[in-house]
């Protein structure tokens, strides 16, 4: 599955998700870039943009695991913040925990460049037939 940058959803592009692949263990890889745009008060990444990437990355980590003529709604994101996220490339770590005929069940992580977790998310999904 490869994403071209002009293919991409807005909130993707907002994001600068790049698909990287599954890594040995089968875990998704999507790195995004955390802007400027993006801090609060404090200097740090806002919550709700690391929200947003936990569950672009589980949405794409899904889309990666079912055939085409399916697709994927969030129906909860349970998300934790671990420590301050700075402005740089995040990386996310998703993969499928369960998974039905209608539903599955994602987890994801946030990795800065130091390889620390950031944040962390549990996302329950609906699965549907494209239109």
């Amino acid at each position: 599955m490869s994403e071209v940058t002009a293919d991409l959803p807005p909130g993707a592009q907002l994001l600068r998700r790049e698909w990287l692949g599954f890594d040995e263990s089968g875990q998704a890889l999507i790195r995004f870039q955390a802007l400027p745009a993006f801090t609060n008060r404090h200097g740090t990444i806002q919550g709700g943009f690391l929200a947003a990437m936990l569950d672009s990355a589980t949405g794409i980590c899904a889309l990666a695991r079912l055939s085409p003529g399916l697709t994927v709604v969030t129906r909860s994101l349970d998300t934790r913040f671990l420590k301050p996220a700075a402005v740089g490339p995040i990386t996310a770590r998703a993969r499928v925990i369960e998974q039905t005929e209608r539903d599955m069940v994602m987890r994801a992580e946030l990795v800065d460049v130091q390889e620390l977790t950031v944040a962390e998310a549990t996302a329950q999904l609906r699965i549907l037939a494209k239109r």
